[in-house]
C-alpha cells in the first residue's frame, strides 16, 4: 500500500483515519499533497538542525522505480536467540553428547593441529578438562622454526605452555595445572601432561611409530585408565577422526573457531518488510529531509513490532504485488522499538551512475549506497561468481579518489592462495609478483575504461595511464605495521582469510580510510577454513549493527546467462 500522507508539522502524530487501507481486490485510495496552507504551517515551526523549506509530500520522497528489481527471497538475519542453540546442532560424538546430558567434565585430547590452528584453543574448552600427548609437543617443536603462520602459532603455544608450568613442581603436573591462572576466566578446566608411557593396542597393520597413530594409542589407554571419564580426541584432520571412529574412539572436529555452524544464518544485512507493515508501524509516523553529503535525503521516524529485529545500517525493502510503487530505505538509528529509516539513492537511474557503472539489481543498489556513503568505514559484500562485488567496489573506489576526492589512493590486495598446482616463484618488484594475483581487476578495469564511448583511443589511453597512477597492489606480507591514511583499501577474496589475518588488516586503518573486503565463503582454498570459520564471516557478524559499516549478501549473478546458468548446475 501507499505511504501515509506528509504530516501538517515535522514530527507530528497523523490520526489513523490518514491511513488509506485497501480493500480486498481495490487498490488504496492515493493521497493528495500537502496544500499551500500546510505548507505555510510547515515553514511557521522549524526544528533544529534540519534544512529549512525542506518537506514535500512523502510521495516524492519514495526511491525512484522506474526499473523495478526481480523479487529474490533474502534471509532476514537470524534473531539472538538462533546462536545460542547452534552448540546443539553441531556434530558432536556420542560420548559428548552423553557427557553433556549428565553433566559430567569431559578430557579432550588435543591433536597438534588444533594448537596451531588456534594457539588460543587451550583456553576455549570451558569447564572440560585438556589432555596433551608428548608426541603432541613433539610435533610442536618440530614447527616452531620459521616465519609462516604455523610457526608463529606453534611459538605462541609454546610460550602459553611455558607460563602454565612455569612454577609448578613437577610433582603436581599428573594433578593437572589450572588453565585459569594465566587470567582466562573463561577456562575452568585443568591442564594434564603425559607424564609415563601409555600403550594402547591399535589395530593390526597401523605403524606404531606415526605421530597420529600414536595420539590413537593415547586416547585408547586412557579409555582404559579412565573408564568412568567421558574422553574425546579433537582434531582438525578429518582422516585423523575418521582413524578414531573406526577404532571406536570418539572424535570431533574444533569447533570454537566457528562463527557460525551454519552459513544459511549469516547475516545478510537486508530483510523484507512485510505487507502489512505501513498498517502495523505508521500511527506515530514523524517525517523530515536533511542535507546529507549535497544530496537531500528523507528520513521517517516509526514505531512498530518489527523494529527490535532489525539493525543498524540494515537495508530494508517493501514491494507491493499490486502494482503501488516500492520501498527502499536504510535502517539508520534504532532506540527500543522506534527507528529511523532513510530513502535511498537510485544508483540504477543513469543520471546516478557511478563512473559509468548503474546497479542492475536490488542488492547492487544497497551495495552502491554503502561504499558511496562517506560515513560508512567498513563494507563487507558477498556473493557469488558474477555479482558485479568487484566491479561495483572498483567503480565507487575511482569516483571518490578521482572525482569527489574523498580518498587519494586506491590499494588492492589479496591473499595468495593458489586453486591449482603453485606455479613457483615470480619475477619483479612486489608489485609485479602480485599482477598475476589480480586478473580479475584488470578485468574490471578494462570494462570501466570502456564505458566512456565519447573519448576516443587516445582519451581512453590516458584515462587508463590516470587510474593506473591511482591504483597500487599490495601483498599481505607487508601489511604488519603500516597505517592507511585516506586510502580506498579493497580486500579481495577474503573467504580465504583467517580472522587473525582480516584483524591485521582492518586495524592498518588510519583517519579518512575506508575499507571493503569482498569474498565468496563457497569457494574457499585455504586449509582448514570453513564456511564457519573463515575470517570473512567472523568479520561480517561481529561488524553488524555498528553505525559505522554496512554489509549486503549479493543474490544475483550479473556477469552473463551462461555464468549464471554455470552456477546454478555445476
Amino acid at each position: 500500500m501507499p505511504l501515509p500522507k506528509m504530516p501538517t508539522k515535522p514530527a507530528a502524530l497523523l490520526s489513523p483515519k490518514d491511513y488509506p487501507k485497501a480493500e480486498k481486490g481495490k487498490p488504496a485510495k492515493t493521497i493528495k499533497s500537502a496544500t499551500p496552507e500546510k505548507i505555510k504551517a510547515v515553514e511557521a515551526v522549524q526544528v533544529p538542525q534540519r534544512k529549512k523549506n525542506t518537506v514535500t509530500p512523502i510521495s516524492a520522497a519514495r526511491p525512484v522505480a522506474e526499473r523495478p528489481a526481480p523479487v529474490i527471497s533474502v534471509k532476514a538475519a537470524p534473531p539472538a536467540a538462533a546462536k545460542s542453540k547452534l552448540p546443539d546442532t553441531r556434530v558432536k560424538s556420542g560420548t559428548s553428547r552423553a557427557a553433556d546430558k549428565s553433566g559430567v567434565k569431559k578430557l579432550f585430547v588435543l591433536d597438534t593441529n588444533v594448537l596451531m590452528h588456534d594457539p588460543s584453543s587451550l583456553f576455549r574448552f570451558e569447564e572440560h578438562d585438556i589432555y596433551l600427548p608428548m608426541i603432541t609437543l613433539e610435533e610442536l617443536d618440530d614447527h616452531k622454526k620459521g616465519m609462516s603462520e604455523v610457526a608463529r602459532n606453534a611459538r605462541q603455544v609454546s610460550r602459553s605452555l611455558d607460563a602454565l608450568v612455569g612454577d609448578i613442581d613437577h610433582h603436581d603436573i599428573e594433578k593437572g595445572i589450572l588453565l585459569s591462572k594465566l587470567g582466562n576466566k573463561d577456562a575452568k578446566g585443568k591442564l594434564y601432561f603425559q607424564t609415563k608411557l601409555q600403550s594402547g593396542e591399535l589395530p593390526v597393520g597401523l605403524p606404531k611409530g606415526k605421530a597420529d597413530n600414536q595420539i590413537l594409542g593415547v586416547v585408547t589407554a586412557l579409555e582404559k585408565d579412565m573408564p568412568g571419564r567421558p574422553v574425546v580426541l579433537v582434531s582438525k584432520d578429518i582422516n585423523m577422526r575418521i582413524k578414531a571412529r573406526a577404532m571406536g574412539l570418539p572424535a570431533e572436529d574444533y569447533f570454537n573457531d566457528h562463527v557460525l555452524e551454519d552459513s544459511d544464518l549469516l547475516y545478510s544485512g537486508i530483510v523484507q518488510l512485510p505487507d502489512d507493515f505501513w498498517n502495523k508501524h505508521g500511527k506515530g509516523i514523524e517525517t523530515w529531509q536533511e542535507n546529507r553529503n549535497g544530496l537531500s535525503t528523507t528520513f521517517y521516524r516509526i514505531t512498530g513490532p518489527v523494529i527490535p529485529s532489525l539493525l543498524v545500517n540494515q537495508f530494508v525493502y517493501l514491494e507491493p504485488k499490486n502494482g503501488e510503487a516500492s520501498f527502499y530505505g536504510q535502517v539508520r538509528q534504532i532506540n527500543g522499538k522506534t527507528a529511523v529509516l532513510q530513502t535511498l539513492r537510485d544508483y540504477g537511474h543513469i543520471k546516478h551512475s557511478v563512473w559509468g557503472i548503474t546497479s542492475r539489481n536490488r542488492e547492487q543498489n544497497f551495495a552502491l549506497n554503502l561504499l558511496m556513503d562517506p560515513e560508512c568505514d567498513f563494507v563487507t559484500l558477498l556473493g557469488q561468481a558474477g555479482t558485479g562485488k568487484t566491479l561495483l567496489a572498483l567503480a565507487a573506489g575511482l569516483a571518490q579518489v578521482l572525482e569527489t576526492k574523498t580518498y587519494n589512493e586506491i590499494i588492492v590486495t589479496r591473499v595468495t592462495v593458489p586453486v591449482g598446482e603453485d606455479i613457483g616463484f615470480l619475477p619483479g618488484t612486489e608489485e609485479e609478483k602480485m599482477s598475476p594475483w589480480m586478473g580479475a581487476f584488470d578485468d574490471n578495469l578494462e570494462v570501466l575504461n570502456k564505458s566512456d564511448n565519447d573519448a576516443g583511443d587516445w582519451g581512453r589511453a590516458a584515462t587508463q595511464d590516470l587510474i593506473r597512477s591511482k591504483i597500487k597492489i599490495k601483498s599481505l606480507n607487508f601489511m604488519r605495521g603500516r597505517t592507511f591514511v585516506n586510502k580506498f583499501l579493497i580486500i579481495d577474496e577474503a573467504q580465504n582469510l583467517t580472522p587473525k589475518q582480516v584483524k591485521t588488516l582492518v586495524t592498518r586503518a588510519g583517519p579518512g580510510t575506508k575499507i571493503i573486503c569482498l569474498g565468496n565463503i563457497a569457494q574457499i582454498d585455504t586449509p582448514y577454513l570453513t564456511e564457519g570459520s573463515s575470517g570473512l564471516t567472523y568479520v561480517v557478524d561481529r561488524f553488524k549493527g555498528w553505525a559505522h559499516s554496512g554489509h549486503v549478501t549479493l543474490a544475483r549473478g550479473e556477469r552473463s546467462r551462461l555464468a549464471d546458468h554455470a552456477s546454478e548446475i555445476l
